[in-house]
Parts: C-alpha cells; sequence; structure tokens
C-alpha cells in the first residue's frame, strides 16, 4: 500500500466549507461549531442545503443530489481550502455514485474531514483521489462543539501537523508487537458495506487499520468482522489500531473478546482503546500516511505530517 497525496495545510483566514453528505445536521449545534472555526481565524462557509430534509426519509440531510452537490460545488471551488463534514449518520453510499471524480481530480487536493459514516468517502477519495484524509471530528458535532481535547488535536493537525507526528492514546496492546504500514479505515460497518463497490479499495494489504463502531450488537460486529475476514480483505495487513466502541454489545469485555477471537490471530500487532471515532474526545488520525505502530506502548508515528 503506498502513501497518498498530503493536502496543503490550513493558515488563519482559511475558507472552510462545510457539507452535510450524509444525516439531518442539528441548526443549534452547527452554530456552535462554526463559532468554534471562526475562533480558530478560519472562514467558515455554509453549503446550500446543510440543513435540508429529505422529503420522505427523515434520516437524511436532504435529497442525494443535493448532497451531493454540496460536496462536489465545495470540492470544486477554488476559494475553498478544506472541506468538513457536518456530521455522520447514513447517507453517503447513496450520493457516493453521483460526484464527478474526474472533475474533483482536477480541482486538486485539498483538506476533508469526517468520520463514522463519513468512513465511505475515506475510501472513496483515497481510491478515486489518491488523497490523504483526515478521520476526525465533524463540525456539528458534540465532541467538536464541547470538547477540548478533540478541538485541540484536530486544530493542531490542521494548522500545525508537525506537532503531531506522535499519536500517542495511552491504549494496551490486544496482540503485542511493532509494524508498519500506510493508515486507513474507519468505521467497521461502512467497511464492511463497502465490500465490492467502485470506491472501496480490495483489500487492506499493507495497511495499519483503524477500526471503530458505535451502537452495534456484538453479533453484527461478529458479522462485519467475518465478512472482512472471508473476503480476504484483512489478509496481509500490517497492524490493527482500535477506536471506540460506544454502546456495543453488553459492555466492552464483551466486543473485546470478540475482537480478540475474529482479529486476534491474524498475527499481528493490535494496539486497543485508542482513543478515536465515537468517543469523547477523539484523536484525529490521518488516512493514507506511512506509519509505525507500537501496540504495547499506544503509539502510532508518522513518517511525515499528515499535511504538507
Amino acid at each position: 500500500m503506498k502513501e497518498l497525496l498530503r493536502p496543503a495545510r490550513l493558515a488563519p483566514g482559511a475558507r472552510v466549507a462545510v457539507v452535510a453528505p450524509s444525516g439531518p445536521v442539528p441548526e443549534e449545534r452547527l452554530q456552535a461549531g462554526l463559532d468554534v472555526l471562526r475562533g480558530w481565524d478560519l472562514d467558515p462557509v455554509v453549503a446550500p442545503h446543510v440543513l435540508d430534509r429529505h422529503p420522505t426519509f427523515d434520516y437524511l440531510a436532504g435529497t442525494d443530489a443535493d448532497r451531493a452537490a454540496d460536496l462536489q460545488q465545495a470540492w470544486c471551488d477554488p476559494t475553498v481550502d478544506a472541506v468538513l463534514c457536518a456530521r455522520g449518520g447514513y447517507g453517503v453510499q447513496r450520493m457516493v455514485d453521483l460526484l464527478d471524480w474526474e472533475a474533483m481530480r482536477v480541482a486538486g487536493p485539498k483538506v476533508f474531514v469526517g468520520f463514522s459514516d463519513i468512513t465511505a468517502l475515506h475510501e472513496a477519495f483515497a481510491v478515486r483521489l489518491g488523497l490523504v484524509t483526515l478521520h476526525g471530528p465533524m463540525a456539528a458535532g458534540v465532541d467538536f462543539v464541547k470538547n477540548a481535547r478533540a478541538q485541540d488535536h484536530l486544530r493542531a493537525t490542521l494548522f500545525a501537523p508537525e506537532t503531531v507526528t506522535t499519536i500517542a492514546s495511552g491504549s494496551t496492546a490486544l496482540v503485542p508487537g511493532r509494524a508498519r504500514g500506510v493508515t486507513l479505515g474507519g468505521c467497521l460497518a461502512l467497511l464492511a458495506a463497502d465490500l465490492g463497490t467502485p470506491h472501496g479499495r480490495p483489500s487492506a494489504a499493507g495497511g495499519l487499520l483503524c477500526l471503530e463502531d458505535v451502537g452495534e450488537d456484538t453479533y453484527r460486529l461478529d458479522r462485519y468482522l467475518t465478512q472482512l475476514l472471508r473476503a480476504g480483505w484483512l489478509t496481509e495487513v500490517r497492524g490493527i489500531l482500535l477506536g471506540s466502541w460506544e454502546d456495543c454489545g453488553s459492555g466492552y469485555d464483551e466486543v473485546r473478546a470478540l475482537l480478540a477471537d475474529r482479529i486476534g490471530g491474524l498475527g499481528v500487532p493490535v494496539a486497543e482503546q485508542f482513543g478515536f471515532g465515537h468517543c469523547p474526545g477523539a484523536l484525529t488520525i490521518p488516512f493514507g500516511v506511512a506509519a509505525e505502530l507500537d501496540a504495547d506502548e499506544g503509539v502510532l508515528t508518522l513518517d511525515r505530517p499528515a499535511l504538507r
């Protein structure tokens, strides 16, 4: 697995677009998130359909065509330096095929931030654009609005990425050891759902795979992991970082036993409770950069800053 192209870091005054590719966005939290961005001396602009609601399906932020148009317009706008997702939920898989990837490639690299359902876009940006993306807090998310640790780590990654090339989680090892590879991953359910699609990569070979999820029964997590295993997607993965498993199963002990059962036998280092995903104070993890994982110490060391 090769390193991907790094976008340019942000500078004070940079214009950032906020889009809603997935679920409906609470207006109060959006406004609070915009205030945070302005406090960072950024110039946020809200895409036209961010506060829309789908006329039939209330779990979607507007129609598929409008959500896709917002993302594409923001990406292709030469005055926009970064695109931040407002929230996750569900909906990316309905709109990702409507994007003009050639036009977005021609528009050139820029910063892209999101997580959860946005996993499908992380995969698409890697496959279609060959671009480093940031798995981090979203502009209308509770963590972004209220948690200083989440804010500070994302801000440092955006403005001074050389200061966060060592990401120390304080976690422990499910499987001890060190491994080198290129970071990738996201929400487990979305990675499983992306198998066989035009925008999902064929395998995690050569990668340091980041996995997390939220609100899933243990048997569902079992299903997703087993699907990835059966598809050969985890063959030759170099190492695994496990993030948060909020509201999954009957508690972390049960989830941990499943993770040990399904991936503990892969013969690669596995770090658990790494502090990214659906948890308070979530760390920002860049995808597409070469790095070393020390599972024993709970440390991910990037070869180069996530942004140039």
